[in-house]
C-alpha cells in the first residue's frame, strides 16, 4: 500500500512539471545569458501573486549547479516588499527553456520558456504546466507596445487565456 500511495504521489508532483498541449520550450537557451534581474510585465492572477505590484525575478547560479530564483513584489495591501526563494533545475539539456522550480521543496512547478528574445536575452514568455500560468517578463520594467502585442498574440494563439492577463504599468 505505501508503494501505490509513493507512486501517486510521484505521478502528481511530475504533472505539476509538465507541459500544455501544444506548447514547445524554447531551443537554443543560454542560462547564463538568461542570468539577473526580470520585471513583470503581464502574468495570468494567481493568489500567490495576488496584490503585487513592481514584481521582479532574479536569477543567480546554486552551487549545486541549479539556479537561484528570488521573485520579490510590492503588497499594495500591507505597504511592503515581500519575497520569496527558490531553485530551479533543467527538466531536460541545457539549452532547452524547460526547468522545474521549488519555492517549497519538494514540491515543484514547471517554468516552460516559450518565447525569447534570443538575439539581446530583452524578454521572455514563460508557461506553467497548464495554460492557467503565463508569464511576460522584460529586462526593463516597461516593454515596447509592439514586442508586447507579439508576445500576447503568441500566447492567444497556443491556447492562453489572454483576455484575462494582468498588465503591470511603468512605475508601480
Amino acid at each position: 500500500m505505501s508503494r501505490m500511495i509513493l507512486f501517486c504521489l510521484a505521478v502528481s508532483l511530475s504533472a505539476c512539471t509538465g507541459i500544455p498541449e501544444g506548447v514547445r520550450p524554447v531551443s537554443g537557451f543560454e542560462l547564463q545569458r538568461y542570468l539577473g534581474t526580470w520585471h513583470e510585465i503581464a502574468r495570468l492572477d494567481h493568489s500567490f501573486e495576488r496584490g503585487l505590484i513592481a514584481v521582479t525575478a532574479d536569477y543567480s547560479l546554486r552551487d549545486d549547479g541549479g539556479v537561484r530564483v528570488i521573485n520579490s513584489g510590492y503588497d499594495v495591501a500591507e505597504k511592503r516588499r515581500r519575497s520569496a526563494e527558490g531553485r530551479a533545475y533543467f527538466l531536460e539539456t541545457p539549452d532547452m527553456g524547460r526547468l522545474k522550480v521549488a519555492f517549497f521543496w519538494p514540491f515543484y512547478g514547471a517554468y516552460n520558456i516559450v518565447a525569447l528574445d534570443k538575439d539581446d536575452y530583452r524578454y521572455v514568455m514563460i508557461a506553467g504546466n497548464t495554460k492557467d500560468y503565463l508569464w511576460i517578463l522584460a529586462r526593463s520594467p516597461v516593454l515596447e507596445d509592439q514586442i508586447l502585442q507579439t508576445l500576447v498574440d503568441q500566447a492567444k494563439a497556443l491556447g492562453f487565456p489572454t483576455e484575462a492577463l494582468i498588465y503591470l504599468k511603468s512605475g508601480q
